[in-house]
């Protein structure tokens, strides 16, 4: 594995262990060149899955871009990295257990819009204007409503 620091291709694990519910390895690495350590985790390849975009074009999944999208979202939150990456492989689950090959954005951004909602109102606001795209504030105003609705079916 390349150190990110060095770029060295020599590493070695100093910590294993399951992630993911299992579905992943952690794996925590020191390069033998540098000293620097970092994280890696190993996944079982799963199948190729295109996202339709709104122009109609085509791209792969990439659980990188969840992850970006909800880390802005969540910026200066109480939200934790752990959180964020358990949010993105519940996405990338709840997308793969489908059985489609391709899958829309917009399903994807509902999917991700629902694991927010559970995490951070704030976070999930924000994700919400621009994934939505709120043409005004009567949108705006529409996703608070349905947030203070959720708030008032949790009591």
């Amino acid at each position: 594995m390349e150190c990110p620091n060095c770029h060295e291709n020599s590493s070695r694990v100093i910590d294993s262990r399951p992630s993911d519910e299992n579905r992943a390895i952690r794996r925590r690495r020191e390069c033998e060149k540098c000293g620097f350590r970092f994280t890696t985790f190993e996944r079982v390849e799963k199948a190729p899955l295109l996202v339709i975009k709104n122009d109609g074009t085509r791209e792969p999944f990439n659980r990188e871009k969840i992850l970006h999208g909800v880390v802005m979202a969540a910026q200066k939150r109480p939200v934790s990295s752990e959180q964020l990456n358990t949010l993105v492989d519940h996405v990338d689950n709840a997308v793969r257990k489908q059985g489609v090959s391709e899958i829309s954005s917009k399903d994807i951004g509902e999917y991700v819009m629902k694991e927010l909602a559970d995490i951070d109102d704030v976070a999930y606001i924000r994700f919400a204007s621009i994934y939505r795209q709120f043409k005004d504030v009567s949108g705006f105003m529409e996703a608070m409503e349905d947030m203070m609705a959720k708030h008032d079916r949790e009591k």
